[in-house]
């Protein structure tokens, strides 16, 4: 049975070692960042008693959901809302929020066409305190005007034992969710002396994404599994489909 490496957050990760069992493989716990909501979210909560000057708001992920409506409670008042990913929309929707628009590539920039038109409207996104510029700068680019709000922080963690254990022993396949877990992946691994481009049992890296993907690379990993599907589920088939399962 193959051995995969999960470094998403451990909160985010039941699901997706679910999938991983039900498939065959072996999920192994290694989770290398946390989410903790930004200490002060007085902006978040001006922007509310605004609320109705916004044509949209963009959620990115289902941690900007969670962060954003733990600190605002239930509201009836939203503009219209549009979602990246079909898990940030399930996120949404099991808070009884309707979801307008959702893209068909599950990455921020393929949001914009069906936003409609942008000039002079006000645009929500509240998400993480680093997070990519490509979307904000499409909106303004498109006469829009946009209203970022770091709502979150994507820290690093401290390594768990198990995990550590794991890779001294080796594993199968290694997979990366986002950038910041690329990045903290190699700041582990070398905490823990270990070289994260040569682990014991040579491990295929897998992405969730072309985002991610592209991170890893410019990192310096070989990157062999990428789903056409932007999700852990999507990403669960593909290494099915790679025959990544080793008896």
């Amino acid at each position: 049975m193959s051995k995969v490496l999960i470094t998403r957050p451990r909160k985010q990760a039941k699901a997706f070692a679910n999938a991983l069992e039900a498939a065959g493989f072996e999920p192994i716990f290694f989770p290398v960042i946390q989410i903790r909501p930004m200490d002060d979210l007085s902006p978040l909560e001006d922007a509310m008693k605004n609320i109705e000057k916004y044509a949209w708001i963009i959620f990115s992920s289902s941690n900007a959901v969670d962060v954003f409506f733990d600190a605002v409670g239930e509201t009836l008042q939203l503009p219209k809302v549009a979602a990246v990913g079909s898990k940030t929309e399930a996120s949404l929707r099991s808070r009884g929020v309707a979801v307008d628009f959702v893209p068909e590539e599950y990455v921020g920039e393929a949001i914009l066409p069906g936003l409609g038109d942008l000039k002079d409207k006000w645009i929500l996104l509240p998400r993480a305190e680093i997070a990519r510029e490509v979307l904000p700068q499409e909106i303004l680019a498109a006469g829009g005007i946009v209203h970022e709000i770091a709502i979150y922080q994507t820290l690093p963690t401290q390594p768990e034992k198990e995990g550590i254990s794991a890779l001294h022993e080796g594993v199968d396949v290694v997979t990366f969710t986002s950038p910041s877990t690329v990045q903290n992946f190699i700041r582990l691994t070398k905490d823990a002396g270990l070289d994260p481009f040569d682990l014991a049992g040579n491990p295929v890296f897998a992405c969730i994404g072309p985002i991610t993907k592209e991170a890893a690379e410019k990192e310096g990993f070989s990157v062999a599994v990428m789903p056409k599907k932007y999700t852990v589920e999507g990403l669960v088939e593909c290494l099915i489909n790679q025959n990544v399962i080793y008896e």
